[in-house]
């Protein structure tokens, strides 16, 4: 092997080393938290919100004292792998956190796809996984008893959604529903077109697209030939950036659209400005003084502490990273134990407040939150229907791009 060969064997030696190697790591004394998140390739925009979420609770918790444990009182530490946003090294490195690692509970990965994989290796390990990063009914339709989750049903995110376009007026009349072919995205579909349906809607097109697709020209001119007048889209934030730019350029404009993700993040807006104004979406998740918490105060004090922190605003998944946090910490203060039994057992009837809201897992461990519909108006997110009704006016129906 060559002078040059050589170094660069060594070179992409540690590189691999140190992908493999724990982001944090925990004293012999703490509560080790394990999880394994995107920290790199496409889905680490969002895997970082859990990272600092997980960070940020638990640094939170140790400050207020740590976690009472019957009559002693232990601190709180993290052992967090970078999965590269691959799902087979995501299992292999939560296998690693419970065979290896030894950690006393699991936190969860980003994307329901990753939720569906890891969770086998909670369950087959009876180590409690709280995740709040996988919304897919898939992932809590196996009998599984080692897995629960704070992101609501994803069959129901189109729900309030749906509610809310029987009052706007003009009532809109034809559905585009588009999602693309990952779990998630797929429950979400499953769950919309019955209701849908239900509610008297006429869907007039109803398409499966491939995950990461870049090009949405032919749908986009199908929504336009046929005068649909509302898109629904079930799909990742890189798509529907690549959706919004396309419907502009053809100049595809129906009464309304929404998304499934995107809406709530600073990050949408930033990146398409103001032609993400008129974009609806939904979140289980506001930050709300309303919203009490033991250890943050309220979700207010949350965000304002989140942003002070990262420099960027906390979304649900933030928020619904730190529930995951503080219901494991509930548990086991609860129960005044670690033993991940005596812990599942307490995860599957408790019920708190946190700064995401009501924390009660259903018997499929998944939890149920009504998610309120929201809307980009002059460049902010808006409040525009929560269960009770109109928060706010819409702005609705959209103008033509050329009126805005």
């Amino acid at each position: 092997m060559t002078l040059r060969n050589t170094s660069f064997f060594f070179s992409a030696l540690s590189i691999a080393l140190f992908a493999a190697l724990p982001v944090s790591s925990a004293q012999a004394q703490d509560i080790v938290l394990g999880a394994s998140v995107q920290l790199t390739g496409p889905l680490a925009n969002t895997g970082r919100y859990y990272r600092d979420s997980y960070q940020l609770a638990i640094d939170k918790i140790n400050a207020a004292g740590g976690v009472k444990v019957g009559d002693k009182t232990e601190k709180l530490a993290l052992k967090l792998y970078d999965n590269q946003s691959d799902v087979n090294l995501s299992v292999r490195q939560y296998t690693e956190l419970v065979t290896q690692d030894k950690v006393n509970m699991l936190l969860g990965p980003f994307a329901s796809n990753f939720a569906i994989a890891d969770s086998a290796v909670a369950e087959k390990y009876k180590i409690p996984m709280v995740q709040g990063g996988g919304a897919s009914d898939q992932i809590f339709a196996r009998n599984f008893k080692y897995i629960f989750g704070t992101l609501a049903p994803a069959s129901d995110y189109f729900g309030s959604t749906i509610k809310m376009l029987k009052q706007l007026k003009p009532e809109p009349k034809t559905i585009a529903l588009l999602y693309a072919d990952d779990a998630f995205d797929v429950s979400v579909a499953n769950g919309t077109r019955p209701m849908l349906k239900a509610a008297g809607f006429d869907i007039a097109m109803d398409e499966r697209y491939s995950s990461d697709a870049t090009d949405f020209n032919t749908l986009l001119s199908q929504i336009k030939s046929k005068k649909v007048d509302v898109v629904l889209v079930a799909g990742h934030e890189t798509e529907i950036l690549n959706f919004v730019r396309q419907a502009k350029s053809l100049a595809v404009a129906p009464k309304m659209y929404s998304f499934t993700v995107g809406v709530p993040s600073e990050d949408f807006r930033k990146a398409l400005g103001a032609d993400a104004n008129y974009a609806f979406g939904m979140t289980a998740w506001l930050p709300s003084a309303k919203l009490k918490d033991r250890w943050f105060g309220d979700a207010q004090k949350f965000a304002t502490e989140y942003k002070a922190k990262y420099n960027y605003d906390p979304d649900y998944h933030a928020a619904s990273g730190v529930a995951t946090v503080e219901t494991i910490v509930q548990a086991i203060e609860n129960v005044g134990t670690t033993d991940p039994q005596k812990v599942r057992d307490e995860l599957a009837k408790i019920n708190f407040d946190s700064l995401y809201g009501p924390i009660a897992f259903k018997k499929n461990g998944q939890i149920s939150l009504p998610q309120t519909v929201i809307q980009v108006q002059d460049d902010k997110v808006a409040e525009v229907y929560d269960a009770k009704g109109f928060v706010q006016p819409p702005k609705y129906p959209m103008p033509a791009w050329d009126a805005r």
